[in-house]
């Protein structure tokens, strides 16, 4: 059974855009707060690394409000669209491509990661930034990510993952299962959405199964950079 938000009978999908929906006003917020700021060190590791192919078309999906495309720009891509489920996160985004006078290069718009609204072999490197995990179907999505991507293209995944090695793994779990929640909780007024967090990590395919859903959607070669003595994770694969 698949893990979610609210545990209602709601769909994965509309839970996760609930939930948010629900968080956006503070998700830039609690997410340097919770991760001290080393997301962003992550986040560069992940731009570094699809840079190699010089991508000028790219896609960023649940891309939430936008920061992992905002990091995209030190590629200096001719265009970068951002999709995401969540209205609220894409509207906080939006304010922010405004504000900084960036909407000639880059574009948020609601869009479903099984069902993305463009056509076969666009884009030059898709990138997904803590957004794969909240796929409803994990395959489907991954599978649409192939099909977008234009033959040569990179996709670049950067996801949490669990620390193996005492003794982050200990204090991971204790992070993750008291901290963040109460943490989270307390800035969002969300009860739920930073206790689905460390669940959905725990139940993610990562490492070696995660490559394996890649190499099933149709990618060549995937391989895996852990970060942080194994916090997250960074996938990355050409078509």
């Amino acid at each position: 059974m698949a893990v979610t938000p609210y545990n209602s009978s709601e769909s994965k999908k509309q839970q996760v855009a609930k939930m948010f929906n629900n968080i956006a006003g503070s998700y830039d917020l609690l997410n340097h707060v919770l991760s001290a700021g080393i997301d962003i060190i992550w986040r560069k590791k992940a731009i570094k690394i699809l840079g190699k192919n010089k991508p000028k078309q790219l896609l960023d999906i649940a891309t939430g409000t936008g920061d992992f495309a905002f990091e995209a720009l030190a590629l200096n891509p001719d265009k970068i669209i951002g999709v995401d489920i969540s209205e609220g996160m894409l509207a906080v985004g939006k304010e922010k491509v405004a504000k900084r006078g960036l909407t000639d290069k880059m574009e948020l718009m609601y869009g479903d990661s099984e069902n993305l609204p463009f056509e076969d072999n666009t884009f030059d490197g898709v990138t997904v930034s803590f957004g794969v995990r909240n796929f409803e179907n994990l395959l489907k999505g991954l599978t649409d990510i192939y099909r977008v991507t234009k033959p040569g293209g990179q996709a670049v995944i950067l996801e949490f993952s669990k620390p193996k090695k005492f003794p982050i793994k200990h204090l991971y779990n204790l992070y993750s299962r008291y901290i963040m929640p109460t943490v989270g909780r307390l800035i969002s007024k969300d009860k739920t959405a930073y206790t689905y967090l460390p669940e959905s990590v725990a139940a993610f395919p990562e490492g070696q199964a995660f490559l394996d859903y890649l190499k099933q959607a149709g990618f060549n070669a995937p391989q895996q950079k852990r970060l942080s003595g194994g916090i997250a994770t960074i996938y990355y694969a050409e078509k």
